[in-house]
């Protein structure tokens, strides 16, 4: 027949601490990697706009020449033709 021990006061403490002192050692990885994260977003989210403006910019010209009247072809000839 199997004895069971009976937890003394001292193993349950113990038990608890190792169980907090493992929590709090999960919480500090898991700040880091929040933070880590919210930089890497951060860094996106600056791209993300430089593109953006990037883009409106390289529109621009797209857009006014949509209102432009038709342009010759011979106006893109070489000055030699």
């Amino acid at each position: 027949m199997p004895q069971f021990a009976i937890p003394t006061p001292m193993s349950v403490n113990q038990a608890l601490e190792d169980r907090l002192t493992e929590l709090e050692i999960k919480a500090s990885f898991s700040e880091d990697l929040i933070d880590k994260l919210d930089q890497i977003i951060t860094h996106q989210q600056d791209q993300i706009d430089h593109l953006a403006h990037a883009i409106a910019r390289l529109q621009q010209p797209a857009l006014n020449q949509d209102n432009a009247p038709p342009r010759n072809p011979r106006d893109d000839l070489p000055p030699h033709y």
